[in-house]
């Protein structure tokens, strides 16, 4: 049987499934003769790419593979739906669920190209590289007896990723060793987290959120736990900073998690689409993590979709002071629906809002408080005489020692602007409240 006729009658089996696939997600009973006419598939358009099938098929100056050709055509599909749409092939799929999870099969190092070869930034607690005694500063100059110099970073990465449980050997080069050090690594289950959490200075934590990934909810509220042990009854958390700068989005249900964290009641994020599931209100449930703590929320032109979610609902609920730049305006909600052979297809299914009904597409999230990223550089500054400079001053009889050391923010300006109106809240009497919170 000829190509054409095969898939003319693809085309005529899509249309039976369309208007079955029509009629459940509806809800509704309709007369199967208008059912049958409203996905009724367009005969003349079907005829014509059967027929650019057939000619490529046959006159394309090299072989291509019908399968291959099949492929294309749903790529295009998606293709011109919107930026975000998209067909994964096994690979894609793969790369998409370890991005989503944040476990993959490794060894647990953070690396880097340095001088042609593969530096070992620092091995993650744990894992199977520092248990077994790579170090920070280790040079990757062999895997698996291949050499690595002028290899590409992502090359090397896939070579130093693979299944739980394989082994993988390496030849290290560490300063002020002899000779190269050999190691065989098993490899296993690697978890990295996208939260990351310090104090930029007593009682002002940070919190940096790379993405939303499946535990990116409760890592967060591990992160706070984890700031609130290290604090002390005279000196608690007086502010918190959470970064979502150039966090490209990740999870919704991540997202909604981190929000619930702060926020005590009210609608936190709601979508709405063609289809039933698409419809969905997403409320908080009582207690805020910091209840009297005031918050603020880095965002620039990179924190997109999720990043938005929080960044929306935290503004909305009068939460947290929102600074920084105009966030991306990604307000579209993507489902993946697996193949069942490996590959998927990401959908664009659904629009999202904020809890007061923004819908920040092509818009975005607009900082409380702009601040651009900007180099700041001090003025030459003249000494100037102090009494302490004075020949025979009085001594000051106080017995207050010096503070502990401050982090060094000085080539962060948007973060230094945050950790100025966290102190100026906490001057001010606190995080001012919302009068009544959206619905």
């Amino acid at each position: 049987m000829n190509s054409l006729v095969i898939l003319l009658q693809i085309g005529l089996a899509l249309a039976v499934c369309s208007t079955a696939f029509a009629d459940g997600v509806d809800g509704r009973d309709q007369e199967p003769q208008a059912a049958a006419a409203d996905s009724r598939l367009p005969l003349r358009e079907l005829r014509a790419f059967t027929q650019v099938f057939e000619q490529i098929r046959r006159g394309y100056v090299d072989e291509v593979d019908d399968t291959q050709l099949l492929e294309n055509a749903i790529v295009g599909l998606l293709l011109e739906l919107d930026p975000h749409s998209a067909y994964l092939d096994f690979s894609d799929y793969q790369d998409l669920q370890e991005s989503a999870s944040g476990e993959y099969g490794g060894l647990g190092i953070e690396v880097s190209a340095e001088r042609g070869l593969i530096k070992v930034i620092a091995p993650i607690d744990g894992s199977p590289a520092k248990k077994i005694g790579i170090e920070s500063g280790d040079l990757i100059i062999e895997i698996n007896g291949q050499p690595v110099r002028s290899m590409a970073l992502p090359k090397a990465i896939d070579k130093l990723r693979g299944e739980k449980g394989s082994a993988i050997d390496l030849e290290i080069y560490r300063e002020g060793e002899d000779g190269p050090l050999p190691f065989t690594i098993i490899r296993d289950i690697i978890y990295n987290s996208a939260v990351r959490s310090r104090f930029l200075e007593p009682g002002i934590g940070y919190v940096r959120i790379a993405q939303f990934q499946e535990k990116s909810g409760s890592d967060f509220i591990a992160a706070i736990e984890k700031l609130d042990v290290q604090t002390s009854p005279d000196q608690p958390i007086r502010g918190l900073v959470i970064d979502l700068r150039n966090n490209p989005g990740g999870l919704v249900p991540a997202a909604v998690q981190i929000a619930d964290a702060l926020i005590d009641s009210g609608t936190i994020v709601y979508t709405e689409g063609r289809i039933a599931s698409s419809n969905q209100r997403f409320e908080a449930t009582p207690g805020d993590m910091l209840a009297s703590v005031p918050v603020v929320v880095l965002i620039n032109g990179g924190s997109a979709s999720a990043s938005e979610i929080v960044a929306g609902a935290l503004q909305d609920h009068n939460r947290a002071a929102i600074v920084g730049t105009q966030s991306f305006g990604k307000g579209s909600v993507q489902t993946v629906m697996p193949l069942g052979d490996g590959r998927a297809v990401k959908l664009t299914t659904a629009r999202y809002f904020t809890p007061s009904g923004r819908s920040i597409q092509a818009l975005g999230i607009a900082p409380d408080i702009i601040v651009p990223r900007a180099e700041i550089r001090l003025l030459d500054a003249v000494p100037e005489l102090r009494e302490k400079d004075l020949q025979g001053h009085l001594p000051n009889i106080d017995d207050a020692q010096p503070g502990p050391a401050l982090e060094d923010i000085s080539d962060d300006n948007q973060l230094q602007e945050a950790v100025i109106i966290l102190k100026g809240f906490n001057l001010l009497g606190g995080n001012p409240k919302p009068s009544a919170a959206p619905k």
